[in-house]
């Protein structure tokens, strides 16, 4: 996924309201940027980092940036979770992902199970529908463990159901997880912040629904995805009653 606009960079003065931060440019400009990331952002949203943002190619919207990358040492790190789903989507497109490739028919926004919508659907003949749900994850407590959600989603455990309930159907579904950043060698589920999203991963995997998980590529310029990462499979406590 290339970015349409050359990106500029600046120091983060603060995140707040969810979805703001407060940057200065490199020019010394203070400008209020999207923050495109419903969750916590644990580790990602340090004051005083580098930071880079997206201008805006709609002149009415009212923040005119959009920010995009954090640097965490020496090593570029994804904020905006909208991007995931392109960005996988490319990867299909392209072969990257071979657990997903044999497909003629790629669509994203379909609708299924109760008011949802897959993040992408997999078609072809003589073979079951694939559906793809896609988790943005950013969040590392341990150096080179990712770990996923890093705020609790009632929303992300329905879809794991809602996988579960379309292999019992008789097709395909597999969640990967893309890491928008480079320094991780193995993945996570992050039970002690979401235990009821834990214990529905654990249950849909037990019905057939795959697990992928992918580092990025990350530059000023792109974001594209890269290696495969190593999933713990350590069965996770149970939900919270």
């Amino acid at each position: 996924m290339d970015f349409l606009d050359p990106l500029l960079r600046g120091r983060l003065i603060k995140r707040y309201k969810r979805f703001m931060a407060d940057v200065v440019l490199d020019s010394g400009e203070t400008v209020t940027a999207h923050c495109a990331n419903t969750g916590a952002m644990l580790g990602v949203q340090e004051a005083d980092s580098e930071v880079w943002l997206s201008p805006a190619r709609n002149p009415d919207r009212k923040l005119k940036f959009t920010w995009e990358l954090i640097r965490i040492d020496d090593l570029l790190v994804g904020i905006n979770a909208a991007h995931p789903n392109k960005i996988v989507a490319e990867a299909i497109e392209s072969g990257k992902i071979a657990e997903l490739n044999g497909y003629g028919t790629l669509r994203r926004e379909v609708k299924y199970g109760k008011n949802s919508r897959i993040d992408i659907l997999l078609s072809d003949s003589g073979k079951p529908d694939c559906y793809v749900e896609i988790k943005n994850v950013h969040l590392m407590r341990m150096p080179g463990r990712a770990e996923f959600p890093d705020s609790v989603s009632t929303r992300a455990a329905k879809h794991q159901r809602e996988l579960a309930e379309m292999v019992k159907q008789g097709a395909r579904a597999v969640t990967v997880y893309l890491c928008q950043r480079e320094d991780c060698d193995s993945f996570t589920l992050a039970a002690d912040i979401d235990p009821d999203y834990a214990a529905a991963v654990s249950a849909a995997r037990v019905v057939g629904v795959e697990s992928l998980c992918y580092a990025c590529i990350l530059t000023p310029e792109a974001i594209t995805a890269g290696r495969r990462i190593e999933i713990d499979a350590e069965p996770p406590p149970e939900p919270r009653t």
